[in-house]
Formats: C-alpha cells, sequence, structure tokens
C-alpha cells in the first residue's frame, strides 16, 4: 500500500501524539522518521541530560507519566524507555530508518507526493513532526582555529571523556551551554564559557518548583496570539536551569566563584586569540532581571489567590566581572584544547516543496500547524500554539487539534463529494 490518507514525517513524541489521536479517529496513516523511536533523544543529547521540567508534566495524548517520581527529573535513558513505552501501548504504523526525500505536489493536484529512500507515497494530508533542530548552527568564525583544536556541537557533544586533555571554551549559554558547561565544571576540566543572551529562571521559589507555579498561573497555556511579538518568541532562547541531581538553579556567577572563566558573546578569532564583546556584565544582569520577575509573577499570583506559601526573596548577585573579564582569551597560552559550540540549529524544510509557507528564515508560517497549502500540518515546534507548544506537557493538545482538523476536513470533502454527484 503506498497511499495513505496521512502521512506523518518524524517519530518522535510529536509525531507519535499525532498518530495517537488519527487512530482513534480511524484515520488510515503512516509515520516515516530517519531512525527509530526516540533516537533524537539518545543520540542528540549528552550523556548526563535530563529533563528541565518535572515528570508530571510528561502527559502524551492517553499516557500520562506513570513512574514513582512525579516531582523529579527523567535522565535521558528515561525519557527514551518514555518515549518507547508510549509507542507500544498504541502499536503506531511506523517505518523507521527511511529519508524523506522530498513532499510536493505535481500540478494541478491536490494529493502529496512522498519521495522516500525506500520508494514513493502518496498522502491526502501531510503533517511534518521533523522539529526545528536540522543542521547545528556553528559560526563561521570556528574556520580561524586551528586543527590543534578539536570543535563539536553540542549535538555531538557526549562527556568530557571525548575531549582532549586541557581547557574547554563553551560558546553560548542557552539551556544547552549552560548545562555542558556544569558538565565540564563538575567533570573537572578548565571551563571557559561564553555568555550569550539566554534568560535563565528559578528552580523552586516560595516552596515549590517554579513550573508549578508557572503551570497553576495558567502560562503553559499562553496562546501565541496574546504574546507582544509573536513571530520573535519563537525564536528566542529557552531559560537555563537543570533538572540534573533533583533539580537546581544554573547560576552562571556562582560557576564563575568556582573557577569557571566568563567573558561576553564571542565577537572574533585571530591568530591564536580569542575576541569577546564587552556584553558580559549586561548579559547576566538581563538573565538575572527575568530570573527575579518570574519570581515576582508568582509573589502576585500567591498574593491575589490568598495563598499560604513561605516567604518571598530576590536573589542576589554573587559575584560581578571585572575588566579582566573583557580580555581576549589566548587559547594556546590557556591551555584550551576544545570548543564546543552550544550555539543552536538552523532550520532545513527545503525538501518540503512548499515555498509559500515559510518566512524570511525558512521557518514555516500557521495557525495552530494549519498552513495555507491545503492538507499541510506542522507540529512540534515552539509556539505552535501556546508557550507549552512543543513539549511533553502540551504537545498533545497540538494533535488533537490537527486530527480534529483533518477529520473535519475529510467529511466536508465527502459532503462535497456527494453533493456533486447528486
Amino acid at each position: 500500500m503506498s497511499h495513505f490518507q496521512v502521512i506523518i514525517i518524524g517519530g518522535g513524541q510529536a509525531g507519535l501524539s499525532a498518530s495517537y489521536c488519527l487512530k482513534q479517529d480511524n484515520i488510515n496513516h503512516l509515520i516515516l522518521d530517519r531512525g527509530e523511536i526516540g533516537d533524537s533523544w539518545s543520540k542528540r543529547r549528552w550523556d548526563s541530560f535530563c529533563l528541565v521540567t518535572p515528570n508530571w508534566q510528561c502527559r502524551l495524548p492517553g499516557f500520562d507519566y506513570d513512574g514513582n517520581d512525579p516531582k523529579g527529573f527523567m535522565v535521558k535513558d528515561e525519557i527514551v524507555d518514555y518515549v518507547k513505552r508510549y509507542a507500544n501501548s498504541f502499536n503506531p504504523p511506523i517505518k523507521g530508518n527511511v529519508e524523506v526525500r522530498k513532499v510536493y505536489k505535481k500540478e494541478k493536484s491536490e494529493i502529496f507526493e512522498v519521495s522516500t529512500s525506500i520508494g514513493d507515497f502518496t498522502a491526502d494530508k501531510v503533517i511534518i513532526a521533523a522539529g526545528a533542530y536540522h543542521i547545528p548552527n556553528i559560526l563561521p568564525i570556528s574556520s580561524h582555529i586551528g586543527d590543534d583544536i578539536k570543535q563539536l556541537h553540542s549535538a555531538d557533544y557526549k562527556n568530557s571523556e571525548q575531549l582532549p586533555d586541557g581547557s574547554v571554551l563553551v560558546v553560548g549559554s542557552g539551556q544547552s551551554g549552560a548545562q555542558i558547561a556544569e558538565d565540564l565544571h563538575i567533570a573537572g576540566k578548565k571551563v571557559y564559557l561564553s555568555v550569550g543572551t539566554a534568560p535563565r529562571a528559578p528552580r523552586t521559589y516560595r516552596g515549590k518548583d517554579a513550573v508549578e507555579w508557572l503551570e497553576d498561573m495558567g502560562y503553559y497555556d499562553q496562546p501565541i496570539e496574546s504574546h507582544p511579538d509573536p513571530e520573535e518568541a519563537r525564536h528566542k532562547t529557552n531559560h537555563y536551569l537543570t533538572g540534573r541531581d533533583g533539580g537546581r538553579d544554573i547560576d552562571l556567577r556562582k560557576l564563575a566563584l568556582e573557577g569557571v572563566t566568563l567573558r561576553g558573546q564571542i565577537n572574533n578569532i585571530q591568530d591564536t586569540n580569542i575576541y569577546f564583546n564587552d556584553d558580559l556584565t549586561y548579559n547576566l544582569d538581563e538573565a538575572d532581571k527575568t530570573y527575579n520577575r518570574i519570581q515576582s509573577n508568582i509573589d502576585e499570583y500567591i498574593e491575589n489567590n490568598n495563598i499560604d506559601a513561605p516567604p518571598p526573596s530576590r536573589y542576589t548577585s554573587l559575584w560581578e566581572p571585572s575588566l579582566k573579564n573583557q580580555e581576549p582569551l589566548n587559547y594556546k597560552k590557556e591551555d584550551i584544547k576544545a570548543i564546543v559550540w552550544c550555539t543552536g540549529f538552523r532550520v532545513d524544510y527545503s525538501w518540503v516543496d512548499f515555498p509559500k509557507v515559510y518566512d524570511s528564515r525558512g521557518f514555516p508560517s500557521y495557525n495552530r500547524g494549519v498552513t495555507e497549502e491545503k492538507g499541510l500540518y506542522f507540529i512540534g515546534l515552539p509556539w505552535l500554539h501556546t508557550w507549552g507548544s512543543g513539549r511533553f506537557s502540551h504537545v498533545g493538545q497540538d494533535a488533537s487539534y490537527i486530527a480534529q482538523h483533518i477529520v473535519d476536513k475529510f467529511n466536508n470533502e465527502l459532503v462535497e463529494t456527494c453533493l456533486t454527484r447528486k
């Protein structure tokens, strides 16, 4: 069989959630995935990786977290097991280790053509569940570094043992950068960290995990339309914190006191010198402002709802940069033997051949995952509809909406066909 009502491309938690919802409505469909179930978690994350949201927020359609540590944070192997068990719970129709080469429509046709490494398929509708982390983004100035320095992207980082002896420069301080810098520091490496503009968030505050407060306050249900800058929201860096060892803040100032050397955003590399912007103080201060703003919002919620909670507090700076933190680094002198680029990813939807659905950055445009191209949907992306979209907590809501949209379209098309025949 090569024709399906729906083809889903991507077998991660988003694609599986869509499959679950379609199966409830008896929609004939197929998932195509480039690897095996759980691969993106097992192969593109480092060894100590864990969720930054509590386990109780893992609630894929029909499969809420069922472990004995709801307030803990699943480590990598547990995440892989959770996703695999989810798939086993409803037996989705999936073909793994398939490269999807092109999705398109022939001229004047409403049917999707899906060209793959195992042959060609057709479908009435297509759901793209391939995420947004496609091409590791390594800055062009990386080419100025000599071959004697090992360079790798966060997608390829596993642990400190894969790096040569010597110091390490981590570029970027989003979730990946902050956590990898901490991982290397804990492993005993001398770490230099180029600090970017990522905000940070408290792990716990006034007696509860901040995620629990934010859930109670409705933050994860906030729709994209209510955001002051909807388009930019989808591209913003996530707040950094960690679920490691039961969960804690990541405070870069504290790491500086422990021996991690901080610099601003990387600017240039000449000869053996690495130059940085003079923005370290600003970046740290802005991250702390976000941290304190989250606390203030929680305080207001507690007061307005007369909730009995421990007293409020505010973060106070543990460390301040000096002029020394503006100096360039001579990577030879500082014995830097490796650079880990935690500088995000670029999207690549060139194989989904519908140019009109993309913005200037190549990111798809949609309304709750529904595009202007008839029958084409996206799922599993940041702010697909709400702040929680794409996460284990809310991807099920997106999947349910898209599945219902597809069912309604099929029903409408059936009615139109019957009326035409009459």
